[in-house]
């Protein structure tokens, strides 16, 4: 076994190991493409599944999806951890991305609400499961396969471009989203020209399932094999130990929570945040947002790097520390960056409803109960930030003046007169600038989080079930802390009309894993893997 294990400290040669790592890095930038290709074109999947009527609504539902497919992921953990424990990491990783490629392509295909009814979305739901168990055995499978190929004083280095690759599928999706848009007409891009991305991803599996199918079996799997020392029940094994048990709570809620809540904050949010909250031109957002991107990919690699130099643990809990002191001036810059005209008429012409009965439903799809609730609703679908008070009669006031025409065409004039912008906004090019280093520097928050812990959750667990142990804990964190994220955070900023209000989830998640991670989170930098 010792012979076999010795590849991975190190005698594979540079063509083996570049081959392993594109293989598994291009197969994780396209699995990830089809999982976020369904976050980047929210608002229109929104449009077209669920029923008209409020488009926050529609918004947050087709959030709330996005985080089913995130909620799936442990499951998916469970039952490809256990296959890839039991059967070989290269195989089951190859059913990962089968998987993924053809609910992507579903989903291109399956009718809206319009003409199906309720059963559009019911079919999207069930695609974003398939979706979720794929992903959940997708990450584990990539990473161990990188991390058992690579030579122990690398293992940061060459895990990092999986972790790189995570960025590189969100960024694909944008690119590929641009460049559909530039050949089409609005008109076209709105009624069914969106599915394009969708079936893009067969040719992204078609490339996928190539490379891989050349890889090899992991070397530390097969001397496992050859020894006879492959766990029979890997899953019953993780939670059999009371110490890898304990690994495993450290990894969820010190690592998988806390570097996921900020990959979701520095992409998602953002994202969300400028196109909504700021009223940025989408095409705008994800050209900016994909530049900032772009930036990012080298953090990933540079700190992933680092940490055989210095250690996993440093650069995680730096960087959640720097996380908790930037993270809302970093958005207060996207802003600044994004629609100073904004920022400046939240500040200075303020808006205050006001009325008996202003509870707001953002779930509602056919109307709020109240005139002071409709009022609320259209203010969140407008971005506009805005407090309430309770009074006798219904009332509207921006910088002060009552406006007398509650009516949504009344209240946008209103608004308009006090310096708020309604109508979607160009940046200007130093504005532009702005949102770049903001989305690039929350890239490098993220990059010091999630950059190393390829290599370190490798190292955390034992060879017999590390496929189980780590993705577990993995996907529970990134499912549910990081799934969930886009839905909770928008859901804050509907209830509380406060744009900012969504980062305090963010900043509760972090604050945690810090820690968890400072008192709990041991260190693993050259720790054997056979």
């Amino acid at each position: 076994m010792a012979d076999e294990a010795a590849q991975a400290g190190g005698t594979i040669g540079a063509a083996r190991a570049r081959l392993v790592i594109a293989a598994s890095s291009l197969g994780t930038v396209f699995e990830w493409y089809d999982f976020f290709i369904y976050g980047t074109l929210a608002p229109i999947i929104g449009k077209a599944f669920f029923p008209a009527g409020s488009e926050t609504a529609q918004f947050l539902l087709v959030l709330a999806t996005f985080g089913i497919g995130f909620g799936m992921r442990p499951l998916g953990a469970a039952i490809f951890g256990y296959l890839g424990d039991r059967l070989g990491r290269k195989y089951t990783f190859l059913v990962t991305v089968a998987v993924m490629g053809l609910s992507t392509a579903a989903i291109g295909l399956v009718p809206g609400f319009a003409t199906i009814g309720e059963a559009a979305p019911v079919i999207l739901i069930l695609l974003r499961i398939a979706q979720g168990l794929a992903l959940g055995g997708e990450y584990g499978g990539a990473t161990i396969y990188v991390a058992e190929h690579a030579p122990k004083a690398k293992r940061g280095f060459y895990t990092s471009f999986i972790q790189a690759s995570v960025i590189g599928g969100f960024l694909l999706s944008l690119v590929v989203v641009l460049a559909t848009q530039a050949f089409v007409s609005a008109s076209q891009w709105n009624a069914w020209a969106w599915r394009l991305p969708f079936l893009f991803s067969l040719l992204l599996l078609a490339v996928s399932l190539w490379m891989r199918l050349k890889l090899a079996e992991s070397p530390v799997f097969k001397a496992m094999k050859a020894a006879g020392k492959i766990a029979r029940n890997p899953l019953r094994e993780s939670f059999a130990d009371r110490e890898n048990v304990k690994r495993i709570v450290v990894a969820l809620f010190g690592v998988a929570a806390g570097l996921t809540v900020i990959w979701y904050t520095a992409q998602f949010s953002a994202l969300y945040f400028l196109q909504n909250a700021m009223r940025l031109q989408d095409t705008w957002t994800r050209a900016l947002v994909g530049v900032g991107a772009a930036i990012s990919l080298g953090w990933f690699i540079l700190f992933g790097s680092l940490s055989d130099r210095i250690g996993r643990k440093p650069s995680i809990v730096v960087g959640y520390a720097l996380t908790l002191v930037l993270l809302f001036p970093l958005f207060h810059l996207l802003a600044a960056g994004a629609n100073p005209g904004m920022k400046e008429a939240a500040r200075r012409s303020p808006v205050v409803v006001s009325g008996p009965d202003c509870r707001y439903n953002p779930f509602a799809m056919h109307g709020q109960e109240t005139a002071c609730a409709k009022i609320l609703d259209h203010l969140a679908g407008r971005g506009v930030t805005y407090t309430k008070a309770k009074t006798p009669g219904v009332a509207v006031t921006v910088g002060g003046r009552v406006v007398m025409d509650h009516s949504n065409a009344g209240i946008d004039a209103a608004l308009e007169s006090a310096g708020w912008t309604v109508d979607k906004v160009r940046p200007t090019p130093g504005g532009a600038v702005l949102i770049v280093l903001a989305v690039a520097l929350l890239g490098f928050l993220s990059g010091m989080t999630y950059g190393p812990v390829a290599a370190l959750l490798a190292e955390l667990f034992p060879a017999r079930v590390r496929y189980s142990s780590m993705s577990i804990p993995y996907h529970i964190g990134t499912g549910y802390f990081g799934g969930f994220l886009p839905f909770i955070s928008q859901y804050i900023v509907a209830r509380t009309g406060n744009p900012f209000a969504g980062l305090w989830y963010t900043f509760a998640v972090v604050a945690m894993a810090l820690v968890v991670t400072i008192f709990w989170l041991p260190e693993t930098r050259g720790a054997d893997l056979d």
